[in-house]
């Protein structure tokens, strides 16, 4: 239904050859930049989905019509950890308590069909604004509640001391007060050791390295004892916005859970904050909002104990159950990449999910680990040890299994966090030193990261120049940080912003992301997945007036698909026009144009590949909005004298603005428009030689293929 459709077309070289404009490949034999294979590299993303959803999109008929983007293997994501949730992959399972609480560890016995599964709220949060409605303990006016840390960050199981693992909150007090008291509601386990600081720069979180942690006068605590703990931390109050607490060692005492298990008396456990000024009179004046909802004073926290119950549970999500994942056809039969949970979750869980699948039958690929640990500010130490103690776990169970993280959030830069002992503050590069100085690097398969480089309400065309150089830019950060050399390098989630809004149906999305697909590969980066797979509706993105979605197609309210988006198109593309489909050895060798404007921007990107048909691929982005551009395509090798040239039948592909023009209309509810015309892209067929000039339209992604002309030094790819 949505195929490029056939034209009758000849493309004649009847522009003259002096207007026209170069793209030269190199072909020179040993200058191939990478190597890839579709099924391995080019896939897509499917994330926890509406429940109401679940049944109607995950039919044949449905599956069939996503498959026809062309998107081979698929990243399963896990998004309870960005709710602060635990996730019971099986709803089956073991409580280590009684009364359906505690640590869960799912049944690994295939028996009922898993078709759904959900998170179940922390109640021992500590984060005010996580994804979802959730919200902190520690300043939600309740003595009854309380924060308390991670125990898989205690000595017990990291083997090291609680001081190379400090656990910490954080409280905004969202302008700068006048503080020089604390109240601190300690619970059990309390902290022996602590330090109250304040943040001499302007953002704590966000500019990690812009500022440092000052040490309140009489914020140093070396022999804490619990309780209702008041401190005068100066004479004179001082201007502060954030404020922290450091701890290095607990008590151990057990909280309200009891001492049947010894995780109940690990960690650090908080049950309210109070941030102020103690005058002369000994009054406490209090400066945090404490409520029990999401317009508290804003805290943030190094960690989040996974003890759970039963009776929370956010069942309005779906993370969508491992069995209708694999048989539904969304895999293709291909082995998928799975992930665990990690920063809310115990590694008994994690194996036993992975001994499920494997007892299924169920193909993995690889195995991620966690869930954008950098989004939840854990320090890269303490997301090292638990991918220590998770990768030791996981591989007892099989060590053929291939692990990776970390998961970033979208970023066009190195992730930094507040310098260490030694004044590091990359958090990839302390994170790949804390594997080696384990001597565990090796259980590093991978490499992962997200993908969403602009910031959505904000884009403008002239960001289509900027993005072959941001992908590339952020491979050699991870190169720079010290990833081991042969360590593959994933994009697992990606999209324009991590926003939708018009710029998502435009034409402007094709153009992205052919532009960022070839960019990445031609920069040696090993596989991309597409997000998010699952067509799920628009929203109003930007001021309710800017629809938009990250989906192949827009959808009625009843999930129903109505019209493929330019991402579909974009999709085809590169999927079924510029690669080979199938498992076939794909070379891909550098190539430019000299195609600029005036300011200098490259206005033509070209992305060459050597497919496994003996077939030139060459993918060519034209960003001008205005002008087509007519090309000339020269293949150079260093061993040839003169350059080659497509000759023979070649296939055009284009699809452009010609194509495909989006029009908003606000009352076309739910979608907020429709594309008209809405493609397909067109395709002619000619007889090139060494004179044929091709005509790139205006706005559009062009597939040019064939192959070249007889060469006595033809390209060997390595």
């Amino acid at each position: 239904m949505y195929l490029v459709r056939v034209l009758s077309l000849i493309f004649l070289a009847c522009v003259p050859v002096a207007w026209a404009q170069t793209i030269r490949v190199d072909t020179t034999s040993g200058h191939a930049t990478n190597t890839f294979r579709p099924t391995e590299t080019l896939g897509a993303g499917v994330d926890r989905i509406p429940l109401a959803a679940t049944d109607k999109i995950f039919t044949e008929r449905m599956i069939k019509q996503i498959l026809s983007a062309g998107w081979q293997m698929v990243t399963y994501r896990q998004n309870t950890e960005l709710y602060v949730e635990a996730w019971h992959w099986n709803p089956k399972g073991k409580w280590s308590e009684s009364g359906d609480r505690g640590y869960f560890v799912g049944d690994t016995t295939p028996t009922e069909f898993i078709r759904h599964s959900f998170g179940y709220p922390l109640p021992h949060a500590g984060f005010s604004r996580p994804d979802g409605t959730s919200y902190s303990r520690l300043t939600d006016g309740d003595p009854n509640t309380y924060w308390k840390s991670n125990p898989y960050l205690s000595e017990a199981f990291t083997g090291e001391d609680d001081s190379l693992h400090p656990q910490w909150v954080v409280v905004d007090l969202a302008t700068l007060q006048d503080i020089n008291a604390i109240r601190i509601h300690w619970t059990a386990p309390y902290a022996r050791r602590y330090l109250v600081q304040y943040w001499t720069g302007l953002e704590a979180m966000r500019e990690p390295t812009k500022g440092s942690w000052v040490t309140f006068p009489g914020g140093v605590v070396t022999n804490g004892t619990g309780g209702a703990t008041t401190l005068q931390l100066s004479r004179a109050p001082i201007p502060a916005r954030f404020v922290r607490i450091w701890m290095t060692e607990s008590s151990n005492s057990c909280d309200t859970h009891g001492s049947g298990d010894r995780r109940n008396c690990l960690g650090y456990a908080i049950r309210e904050l109070y941030i102020g000024t103690l005058t002369p009179d000994g009054a406490f004046h209090d400066v945090v909002r404490h409520t029990a909802d999401r317009s508290q004073s804003n805290t943030i926290c190094s960690s989040v104990d996974p003890w759970h119950e039963s009776s929370v549970i956010n069942d309005r999500g779906d993370q969508v159950g491992f069995d209708l994942f694999y048989t539904s056809g969304i895999t293709r039969g291909l082995p998928a990449m799975v992930p665990v949970a990690m920063i809310y979750d115990n590694p008994e869980n994690a194996v036993a999910e992975v001994a499920y699948l494997e007892k299924r039958g169920y193909p993995i690929s690889y195995v991620e680990m966690g869930e954008e640990p950098d989004g939840k500010h854990t320090l890269p130490e303490d997301y090292g040890a638990f991918y220590l103690q998770w990768a030791a776990a996981l591989h007892k169970l099989d060590p053929k299994l291939k692990l990776g993280g970390p998961i970033f959030e979208g970023v066009n830069k190195d992730i930094e966090v507040w310098p260490d002992a030694e004044g590091r503050t990359s958090w990839m590069g302390r994170f790949f030193d804390y594997l080696k100085s384990h001597g565990r690097i090796g259980d590093l398969s991978f490499v992962s990261f997200e993908h969403y480089p602009f910031e959505p309400c904000l884009l403008q065309w002239s960001e289509l120049y900027e993005e072959a150089n941001l992908v590339r830019h952020i491979l050699d950060v991870w190169r720079d940080d010290g990833l081991p050399k042969g360590v593959p390098m994933f994009i697992t989630e990606t999209n324009i912003a991590a926003g939708s809004d018009e710029s998502f149906v435009d034409i402007f999305a094709a153009l992205w992301w052919a532009d960022f697909v070839g960019a990445f590969l031609e920069a040696g980066g090993n596989a991309v997945y597409y997000f998010h797979y699952i067509p799920l509706g628009e929203s109003l993105g930007c001021h309710g007036t800017s629809p938009g979605t990250f989906s192949l197609f827009t959808m009625n309210k009843e999930y129903e698909i109505q019209q493929p988006t330019s991402q579909f198109f974009a999709s085809q593309m590169i999927n079924l026009e510029w690669v080979q489909p199938g498992s076939g050895e794909h070379h891909i060798f550098p190539s430019a144009s000299d195609i600029r404007d005036a300011a200098g921007h490259v206005l033509v990107t070209s992305y060459a590949v050597l497919r496994p048909d003996g077939q030139w691929s060459l993918m060519l982005v034209n960003k001008d909005q205005e002008s087509p551009h007519p090309v000339r395509i020269a293949f150079h090798s260093d061993g040839s004298n003169s350059d080659s040239h497509l000759a023979g039948s070649v296939d055009v592909v284009t699809f452009g603005s010609e194509q495909y023009k989006w029009h908003t209309d606000l009352k076309l509810v739910p979608a907020g428009g429709s594309a008209d015309p809405d493609g397909p892209a067109v395709r002619s067929t000619i007889s090139a030689g060494v004179d044929t000039i091709y005509a790139l339209p205006k706005a559009s992604v062009t597939v040019i293929r064939g192959k070249l002309a007889a060469t006595p030094n033809p390209a060997k790819p390595t």
